[in-house]
């Protein structure tokens, strides 16, 4: 039975080394789309970095796991809605975000051919992102507590190889959270219901967008209909 155990054991440590892996690093911005602030989409003003890794089983998909961390922040005074601006309410949060799902790509991206290659790809999975529950008092916000929370990633993006072991790409990645909290204005201790303000049939959404650069290694993978 051990023998069973350890055959399976270095099968799986040869199918792992039979892929093409990468790792490598993401550095851009993060805004935040909610009840303060800018209603922009795409508007990065606080730093984003963080580390990644792909695991690359075909030329279309990769399976992608990553950590990014940022500050977002929203400003009532920079709205263009005059409502925002005559409230004048701002907040700061920290967010740390662990994701893990499928990139796939438009075109093929065979690591192990010769020249420069591009594409477009889109990236989706799930998130768990910590942060912290606020709540605004007298026109301040103030931290209750920390938090965990779920979110959809929904990211596009396009990459080039321009050296034989490096890849970078461009993206833009909406994350879809699981709470109306990010922003102060909607607390969920009951002791606080009477200062919740702003949309509540909504969640809070944050973006990083910026840039990704990895370095690729490993044996040439069996590509099933790949070139």
């Amino acid at each position: 039975m051990k023998r069973y155990f350890l055959f399976i054991f270095i099968l799986s440590i040869l199918k792992l080394n039979a892929q093409i892996h990468e790792v490598g690093v993401f550095l851009g911005g993060s805004n935040y789309i909610g009840d303060v602030g800018k209603t922009n989409y795409v508007d990065p003003n606080e730093m984003a970095y963080g580390i990644l890794y792909k695991w690359n089983k075909s030329p279309r998909h990769a399976w992608r796991f990553s950590y990014i961390q940022s500050k977002i922040k929203g400003i009532d005074a920079n709205s263009s809605e005059i409502a925002r601006k005559k409230r004048g309410y701002s907040f700061e949060n920290n967010i740390k975000e662990f994701s893990a799902g499928l990139e796939f790509n438009f075109f093929e991206f065979n690591l192990h051919n010769f020249g420069q290659r591009v594409t477009p790809y889109i990236y989706t999975g799930v998130c768990y992102t910590n942060y912290n529950e606020l709540y605004v008092l007298n026109g301040e916000t103030k931290i209750e507590s920390n938090k965990g929370t779920f979110a959809i990633p929904m990211t596009v993006g396009v990459k080039t190889n321009f050296k034989p072991n490096f890849i970078i790409g461009l993206e833009v990645g909406f994350r879809y959270t699981g709470t109306n909290n990010l922003d102060g204005s909607n607390p969920k201790n009951k002791d606080l219901e009477a200062l919740k303000f702003g949309s509540s049939n909504s969640k809070d959404i944050y973006v990083f967008s910026g840039f990704t650069l990895t370095y690729t290694f490993g044996n040439k993978p069996c590509y099933c209909g790949g070139k």
